[in-house]
C-alpha cells in the first residue's frame, strides 16, 4: 500500500465516525413535533398549535421513530396512542423542554437566581402530609427552588436513585442489599400507629378498647403494605378481629372513606393533627409498640445537594419530639402533634 493510499484510508475513517456521531445525534425540531402530537392526541391539533402541515409533522415523526429504532404511537381510528417507548421519549421531551425554559429563565435574571432543583422519590405507602413536612425546610432555604416530586414502589425509586434520576428517596422502610443498589438510610422521623373514626363511633369504640374493635369495621391498607401486616400481628395479639369493608393502596382514599363513617382507620400520629381539624376524626386509642419510620435514601454518604441536606437536618434537629409516646398515653383523646 503506498503512503498517499494510507492517508487516503485514514481520512475516510475519519470521516466515517463523524458520520456516525452525527446520526447520534437528537433532532431537537423532530422532538418538539412529537411533544405537540403526543400533548394533543393528534397530527391535526398538533399542526394547529405548531402552524405546520400535518403532512411535516407526519415526516417528522417518522425520521424520530427511524432514529430511535422504534415506533412512539399507536395508531387508532381517533387518535394517537402512545406505546411504552413512546411513554417514555415524552417524559425526556417535558425534561428538555423544562431545562430549556428554565436556561431562558435563568440569562435573563440576576447572577444566582437560578432555581435549585430537587428530585425526590417518594413511596407510594408513605402519606402525603409527611412527605410535605419533611419537604418543607427546603422551601425556606432563601433561594429558589423547584421541588420536582415521583412517586413508585420503592424498588423502582431506588433504581432511579440510582441511575441519577432521583436525588433522594423518602420511604417508610430502608433501602436493603436485596435490591443490589449501594445506598444510604438515614432516619427522619418515626410516628405511633393510631386508630380513629368519626366522633360518634370513636366514642363508642373508645370505651373498651381494644376489645371494642373485635367485629368493628375497618377500612386497612392493601395486604401487602407494611403497615397492614403490622396491624394483623397487633390484632392477633389482642385477640380481636375487625370487620374489613374496604383495603385501598392511598391514603387520602383511606382517609375519605373513614370520614365518611364506614370505619375506623389507622393513621400515623404524624397527619393525625391535620386529619382532625379538618376531617373531624376523634381517636379510639392507640396501637401500642406500632410505628412507622421515614428514611431519606441517598445514593452518597456525603449529602452534597443542599436540598437533600436541609431535608435531613431539619427532623434530625426534632427528633426527640417526633418520636416520643407518652404524649399519646397521658390522653388517649389528644395529640401530640410534631408539625412545625
Amino acid at each position: 500500500m503506498s503512503k498517499h493510499g494510507g492517508f487516503a484510508n485514514t481520512k475516510k475513517r475519519i470521516k466515517c465516525s463523524n458520520n456516525a456521531n452525527v446520526a447520534n445525534v437528537l433532532n431537537y425540531h423532530h422532538l418538539l413535533y412529537f411533544w405537540a402530537v403526543a400533548k394533543e392526541g393528534s397530527l391535526r391539533c398538533a399542526s394547529e398549535l405548531l402552524h405546520v402541515s400535518q403532512p411535516s409533522i407526519s415526516a417528522q415523526l417518522k425520521q424520530l421513530e427511524e432514529s430511535l429504532g422504534a415506533p412512539l404511537f399507536t395508531r387508532t381510528t381517533r387518535r394517537l396512542i402512545l406505546t411504552d417507548i413512546g411513554q417514555k421519549a415524552l417524559e425526556y421531551a417535558e425534561e428538555i423542554f423544562s431545562l430549556g425554559r428554565e436556561l431562558l429563565t435563568a440569562v435573563r435574571q440576576e447572577p444566582g437566581q437560578r432555581p435549585l432543583r430537587l428530585h425526590v422519590g417518594v413511596a407510594d405507602s408513605v402519606p402525603k402530609i409527611i412527605v410535605r413536612q419533611h419537604l418543607s425546610p427546603v422551601f425556606e432555604l432563601g433561594r429558589l427552588v423547584r421541588v420536582i416530586c415521583r412517586e413508585g414502589s420503592l424498588e423502582e425509586l431506588i433504581t432511579q436513585l440510582a441511575g441519577h434520576k432521583l436525588d433522594v428517596v423518602l420511604a417508610n422502610e430502608p433501602s436493603t442489599s436485596a435490591l443490589r443498589v449501594r445506598t444510604f438510610n438515614q432516619r427522619l422521623s418515626t410516628s405511633a400507629v393510631v386508630l380513629c373514626a368519626v366522633p360518634a363511633f370513636a366514642k363508642r369504640l373508645a370505651k373498651d378498647f381494644p376489645r371494642s374493635l373485635d367485629g368493628a369495621p375497618a377500612i386497612l391498607s392493601v395486604g401487602e403494605m407494611a403497615l397492614r401486616r403490622q396491624l394483623e400481628r397487633w390484632f392477633e395479639s389482642h385477640n380481636v378481629r375487625p370487620r374489613i369493608v374496604a383495603e385501598v393502596e392511598d391514603t387520602a382514599l383511606l382517609t375519605d372513606l373513614g370520614a365518611q363513617g364506614l370505619g375506623f382507620i389507622p393513621p400515623y400520629s404524624a397527619v393525625l393533627d391535620e386529619m382532625e381539624r379538618f376531617s373531624r376524626f376523634k381517636t379510639i386509642g392507640v396501637a401500642d409498640g406500632l410505628r412507622m419510620e421515614v428514611f431519606a435514601i441517598t445514593a452518597q454518604r456525603r449529602l452534597q445537594h443542599p436540598g437533600v441536606a436541609a431535608t435531613v437536618a431539619f427532623p434530625a434537629a426534632l427528633a426527640p419530639l417526633l418520636s416520643r409516646e407518652s404524649e399519646f398515653h397521658r390522653d388517649r383523646y389528644k395529640f401530640c402533634a410534631f408539625t412545625r
